[in-house]
């Protein structure tokens, strides 16, 4: 895109749009969001309000059509970002859509095919990929400070939340929504990050079932893999645990890597030079970057991180581990 102002719409005004996203479009120089649809029209038109936004929607076509709207960002629950991602594509606007990119690897193609069809600017918000802590990761593994590396692991666990044990309803473990429940929201950031660090999967497998009876989602799942170039990895998320405990770690022949995806913790280099321990704080709107490397695509200045192929590859490895594929 040649313009200097690009004007932004935003379909679904949740929870990840107040802080982590919504504003990040509003600061980004360049960036402008001028509309924002919700299906409830007083919270999509308080939104609208809090937020200093022109125009707001209850109905994604007219947020979608409108002539004012040069670009959509999708943020609305998983199993809707097939529909509004094909209505996106079929206008000609670029998009970005929350991740995960769909709830099955075959939704994710589809999406990315018809944006792929039209030359159309896919992105996806794996935003972890332009967060200056992972970053410092990265550097640590392209200067071979673990030496040649050997092995991937990561454990997530957390214990059931008040939602869960109370039985409300939660989209986020509806298996018709999430069909794998927190691990299809969380598991997969890890995942798309681990590509990124270390280059695309090879081959995947693992089990998932659910333990706990608590919903309807799976909530224990464990994995194995192998990285194109040779390292081995492995994950067990576990939703049912007495604490939480968010820890990856990558073993070199010269050293390990320590970090956590979620938690506030230090990454951590250990070699035969020391050990070197580093807080590396996130932005404010956690989005800030990945946003900001949005704008720089669009221009033609830099190509995103985070694109719909990208994120086609991190959608065919969850279902490997599910077991769908």
């Amino acid at each position: 895109m040649s313009k200097t102002k690009i004007r932004w719409g935003i379909l679904g005004c949740g929870n990840v749009t107040e802080n982590k996203s919504g504003p990040a479009y509003q600061k980004t120089d360049g960036f402008e969001v001028v509309a924002v649809m919700r299906r409830d029209a007083n919270k999509a038109a308080d939104y609208a309000k809090r937020h200093g936004v022109s125009k707001y929607y209850s109905d994604a076509d007219a947020l979608i059509n409108d002539d004012e709207v040069d670009a959509v960002y999708i943020a609305t629950p998983p199993d809707s970002h097939k529909l509004y991602a094909l209505k996106v594509a079929a206008a000609g606007k670029p998009c970005c859509i929350e991740k995960p990119m769909a709830p099955s690897y075959a939704d994710s193609l589809e999406i990315q095919k018809a944006f792929e069809l039209k030359k159309l600017p896919l992105f996806v918000a794996y935003y972890r990929r332009s967060l200056p802590r992972f970053l410092k990761v990265k550097e640590w593994l392209d200067t071979n400070e673990i030496g040649k590396v050997r092995h991937i692991r990561w454990f997530l666990g957390k214990p059931p939340n008040d939602i869960d044990l109370s039985g409300e309803y939660n989209w986020r473990t509806d298996t018709k929504v999430a069909p794998a429940g927190y691990f299809d929201d969380l598991a997969s950031h890890g995942l798309d990050l681990f590509a990124y660090l270390l280059g695309d999967f090879k081959s995947v497998s693992g089990t998932a079932l659910n333990q706990q009876g608590l919903y309807s989602a799976k909530d224990a799942i464990t994995g194995h893999w192998l990285h194109e170039n040779g390292t081995t990895g492995s994950g067990t998320w576990n939703f049912g645990t007495h604490q939480r405990e968010d820890l990856v770690e990558i073993y070199g022949s010269e050293g390990k890597i320590s970090f956590a995806v979620f938690e506030e913790a230090d990454v951590v280099l250990a070699n035969t030079k020391g050990e070197e321990k580093l807080f590396i704080e996130h932005p404010e709107h956690v989005q800030k970057f990945h946003v900001e490397n949005l704008k720089k695509d669009l221009l033609g200045k830099q190509t995103h991180p985070s694109t719909g192929k990208t994120a086609v590859h991190t959608s065919w490895v969850m279902d490997s581990i599910l077991g769908n594929l």
